[in-house]
């Protein structure tokens, strides 16, 4: 086992947040919010505790951090190729891959989900990086409403909200494989459904 020290030669500059984040990642994934300990997580990625205040003033700006690394990962899920509504079906179907394949990503957003219903600035966090998801998912189902892939009556704005609702409920360990299987299926069956103009052209 190689001991800190060593570990730390190798973590330098723009490394050492990023290790800082993954050590803080994998706490809450393995322990919880509670088991959280930032003397750890410096010793985890090899530096002191000042480096670790030098990057991360207070807990909740490494927090944050951790919250800005676990949604980078669904946003890694929206390819910017593809039409509107062939990006929204395979944001679906790269989420369900995401959460299935790296199970750490569900564990940490699951957690703080639900520490955020006694943390105000959990919940600050957290309701900043869900806004950021539902402007882009309204921009995509706006997209493909225009282009014809959708009803163009669909309100884009709650359409977005209904995915995200869904999706991030999809971290809760209430929720069962066979309700998240089914809530999955919907999803798809309603964005995949072909809207009414588009059924009239085809008769033609």
């Amino acid at each position: 086992m190689k001991s800190a020290a060593a570990h730390s030669t190798r973590v330098h500059g723009e490394d050492r947040p990023r290790a800082l984040v993954a050590a803080a990642f994998g706490q809450i994934a393995e322990r919880g919010f509670e088991g959280l300990r930032t003397r750890e997580v410096a010793a985890q990625a090899g530096v002191n505790i000042a480096t670790l205040h030098y990057y991360f003033p207070t807990k909740e700006t490494l927090i944050r951090a951790v919250v800005a690394h676990a949604m980078g990962r669904f946003r890694s899920t929206l390819a910017p190729h593809g039409s509107p509504d062939d990006q929204l079906a395979n944001h679906l179907k790269a989420v369900r891959a995401l959460l299935r394949n790296e199970p750490e990503i569900a564990a940490v957003m699951g957690e703080l989900a639900l520490r955020s219903a006694r943390d105000a600035s959990l919940a600050r966090i957290l309701r900043e990086s869900n806004d950021a998801w539902h402007r882009t998912l309204r921009g995509l189902l706006h997209r493909a409403a225009r282009a014809g892939d959708l009803a163009t009556a669909l309100d884009s704005d709650e359409a977005a909200a209904l995915i995200v609702s869904t999706l991030t409920s999809m971290v809760l360990p209430s929720m069962t494989s066979s309700r998240k299987d089914q809530a999955y299926r919907e999803l798809e069956r309603w964005l995949n459904s072909t809207p009414p103009a588009t059924r009239s052209r085809a008769s033609r």
